[in-house]
């Protein structure tokens, strides 16, 4: 086992070398000074400008500035934002928690209804019944996010007026952080407002944490049904059955567990997609995550917010699609079988 993860280990180190090494290719293009678009720094004195060319070494070769780079990147140094003039990676740790947040909450929901559904869908075996589930689940996989998140902001927020479309929280409340995330924060903060500022939480993040859950729910109502399906016509299955064990405990005890693990391995497949759902949600609803930060950064050309959040964002996507598959195999009693039985 311990091959393994040395193995996942290079696999990480390769695969963010490669992605640094492509954004430290892209920066060389920003339409700006290099000083500039490294360090973040607007009009650089005499001084500033030597220690950031020393810095990043711009006077020696092209593997040495990007050694200079990577170790500034891998340090937490992202420079300045050129719109606010504050340091990027304070600008991330206030915005990361948001975006958390908003992951967390679209994961739960989608994992606590979609696996339901999926175990009944697999034993209810009516035709009618079976096409409807995989066009409702199709239908949900293709839609567009902004459209969807669009319709429910008009639908449920414009003409009824039942939630709030923008925002995290309603500006009359002055939430103090405490775990940087406000739903937590602001129960926290009960004393000072009640129950009322954790209830506009709530509210705020209805809407886009539906809008982001619709992907990964049809994605694991689909591979749950299919992995119920092939479980549950497996020899162990039917033993269990022979004994007289109880429908539920058989699917409680032996059918879902073993039918959870492909499930494991194709959330980590599908993490770029919903890395990109959640741009695009946090964009529809002006929620103050890393999306909305970032194409704000564009839009703006900081071009070290742009590198920042580009950074971070792919850093955090290879961690837990190689961690992901880590406790796939941990977690897989044929993948550990067939792993111990080649090494």
């Amino acid at each position: 086992m311990a091959w393994y993860l040395l193995r996942r280990l290079n696999l990480f180190i390769a695969t963010s070398l490669v992605m640094l090494a492509v954004l430290f290719y892209a920066t060389n293009l920003f339409p700006t000074d290099q000083v500039v678009a490294l360090s973040g720094v607007i009009n650089p004195n005499s001084a500033d400008k030597l220690h950031i060319v020393h810095s990043y070494h711009l006077d020696s070769n092209i593997f040495s500035q990007f050694y200079a780079y990577i170790t500034h990147r891998l340090s937490g140094d992202f420079g300045l934002s050129i719109t606010s003039q504050q340091p990027v990676s304070q600008e991330l740790i206030n915005v990361l928690p948001a975006s958390f947040e908003l992951s967390i909450i679209a994961g739960l929901l989608a994992s606590i209804i979609g696996v339901p559904i999926g175990v009944l869908a697999s034993f209810n075996q009516h035709k009618m019944t079976q096409n409807i589930i995989i066009s409702a689940t199709l239908s949900g996989y293709s839609v567009p996010v902004f459209w969807l998140g669009l319709m429910l902001a008009h639908w449920f927020g414009v003409q009824r007026d039942w939630l709030p479309i923008s925002g995290q929280i309603n500006l009359l409340y002055d939430i103090k952080p405490i775990t940087g995330f406000l739903i937590i924060d602001s129960f926290l903060a009960s004393d000072k407002y009640g129950m009322a500022a954790f209830y506009d939480t709530l509210q705020h993040i209805v809407l886009p944490a539906i809008t982001l859950c619709v992907l990964p729910l049809t994605v694991v109502i689909r591979m749950t049904r299919s992995a119920m399906i092939e479980v549950m016509s497996q020899t162990y299955i039917r033993a269990a059955e022979a004994r007289g064990l109880h429908t539920g405990q058989i699917v409680l005890r032996h059918a879902l567990p073993n039918a959870l693990i492909p499930i494991l391995k194709q959330l980590g497949v599908m993490l770029g997609s919903f890395a990109s759902y959640a741009i695009l949600v946090e964009v529809s609803f002006a929620w103050p995550g890393v999306g909305y930060w970032l194409v704000s950064g564009i839009y703006q050309r900081d071009y070290t917010v742009i590198q920042g959040g580009v950074c971070t964002v792919a850093l955090l996507i290879i961690f837990l699609n190689i961690l992901i598959d880590v406790l796939h195999t941990a977690s897989n009693p044929i993948t550990k079988k067939e792993f111990y039985g080649t090494n």
